[in-house]
């Protein structure tokens, strides 16, 4: 009986979210009669109920001015303008959704450091270019003779070594991930029915072009495991244990030792180091997995903020539009697809697509447009970029946000964040308490290390605020 009671709890509590987000559609057909419910007597015999009291209200009508260009900046300018949280370089941009005009602009046309919130861009274009349901495969095909197999890597950013059983209670990861055993497997059975026990393993990186790192990172991102060198062909996007910050030094070379490994497990003998080739244009197929789709792919990289991921889309982008898979060409193929779409990038500055790079300039109404695009019923194979932006105080990586210091955004907002040194961002959604929807994107970029923190809770304020804002 309880277990029965909180599968229907979870399932009104599941109905009330997705609602609230915007999941459920509205239904345009006329509703149904009404059903009797027939409830006990108020009044009988030995019996006598009060009335239940007024339901308290859970939203209450927004208590600040309307969202006019005065109004918003009544409500915001103040924090906007305190230099002692968040330093003396900040721009802030504010539209109603669906207007392609700004309502509010701070900092005039000054251009800002995007960091993390550079992976709006590079999402859009993604989607934008493959669709949200292109997946990536891993595959295996056959060398240079029956005995020998090449490792091809797809640039599935989130390729793993392990497969993910469902175990009652245990929340598994999401999405579920292709793996490298998943492809042992079926190679070994392939192998088996072809009568070969013993191979030589090559693998094929050849998806992206380098380098591998990008120069304008800082130095110290590859040696402390800030980020992976990027890769079509890697493990838990190149770290050493899935889920821990450390990373290998050569992400594919560490994956065909690993399914090399794999292979030996299924009773398949590989014979002598896997070494780096090329696998031949027609070569046969052996096995291969295939990665979720770009747009559960998508929702990882927003939440999570995930910078290899984001890289890895990067260089999709540039070989959708036949360009070699590269840093470079992959910003080139991002800008021409953002310029497509009617995004204004003239003045930026980009050199990936992560927001890793301290080099990378953007005005803050680019993020606007991006935004208003993905939100845009003319768009929407670019819905994903909104629909799993962090939610805060409950999500991603605004699930420890908003709680202390801006309560007023609880669920009311829905931001990518953007951090780096001295770089504190948010973009995203605002609802108001009075039910209408703010675009909003504020960046500070010159932020005293010891002002981190506070700058941080400063920016959380400035959102909250905009949900107390009316229309």
């Amino acid at each position: 009986m309880h277990k029965v009671g909180a599968a229907v709890m979870v399932l009104a509590l599941a109905g009330g979210a997705a609602a609230y987000l915007g999941l459920i559609p509205s239904l345009s057909s006329a509703p149904s009669p009404p059903t009797e419910v027939v409830g006990p007597p108020a009044s009988g015999p030995g019996l006598s109920l009060q009335a239940p009291p007024a339901a308290a209200e859970v939203l209450t009508a927004a208590q600040g001015p309307a969202a006019t260009t005065a109004g918003i900046e009544a409500l915001i300018a103040d924090a906007v303008d305190d230099r002692s949280q968040l330093g003396r370089h900040v721009g802030v941009a504010v539209a109603r959704l669906g207007d392609g005009k700004l309502a509010w602009r701070h900092g005039g046309h000054d251009l800002v450091t995007p960091a993390s919130t550079l992976k709006l861009l590079t999402t859009t274009a993604a989607l934008e270019e493959l669709g949200p349901d292109h997946t990536f495969s891993t595959t295996v095909v056959r060398g240079r003779n029956p005995r020998s197999l090449v490792l091809v890597g797809g640039g599935d950013p989130l390729l793993t070594d392990k497969v993910q059983v469902p175990t009652e209670g245990v929340t598994s990861t999401y999405p579920r991930p292709a793996s490298l055993q998943q492809l042992a497997r079926k190679t070994a059975v392939q192998l088996g029915k072809d009568g070969v026990a013993k191979v030589r393993l090559g693998y094929d990186v050849s998806l992206f072009s380098g380098p591998e790192v990008n120069p304008a990172w800082e130095p110290s991102y590859i040696p402390e495991s800030i980020v992976s060198p990027i890769s079509a062909l890697w493990v838990d996007e190149g770290r050493q244990v899935a889920g821990y910050a450390h990373r290998v030094a050569d992400p594919a070379e560490e994956a065909a030792d690993r399914f090399a490994a794999l292979l030996s497990k299924r009773g398949v003998q590989v014979v002598g180091e896997p070494i780096q080739t090329r696998a031949g244009a027609q070569a046969p197929q052996v096995a291969a997995v295939t990665s979720p789709t770009l747009a559960q792919i998508v929702q990882h990289v927003i939440e999570l903020s995930d910078n290899e991921g984001a890289e890895v889309l990067l260089r999709h982008v540039a070989l959708s539009q036949d360009r070699p898979g590269s840093f470079a060409a992959g910003v080139t193929a991002v800008e021409a697809t953002l310029d497509g779409l009617g995004v204004d990038l003239s003045r930026a500055s980009l050199d990936d697509g992560s927001g890793l790079a301290r080099t990378n300039e953007l005005p803050v109404a680019a993020l606007i447009q991006v935004l208003q695009l993905a939100a845009s019923d003319a768009h929407p194979e670019l819905r994903t970029v909104v629909s799993t932006l962090p939610v805060a105080g409950f999500s991603g990586s605004l699930g420890y946000r908003f709680v202390l210091d801006a309560p007023t955004g609880l669920g009311a907002v829905r931001a990518k964040t953007g951090t780096l040194m001295g770089v504190h961002g948010l973009a995203g959604l605002v609802h108001t308490a009075d039910g209408a929807v703010l675009v909003f994107a504020a960046v500070a970029d010159r932020v005293p290390v010891i002002k981190t923190l506070d700058a941080r809770d400063q920016l959380d304020r400035i959102a909250a605020l905009l949900a107390t804002c009316g229309c």
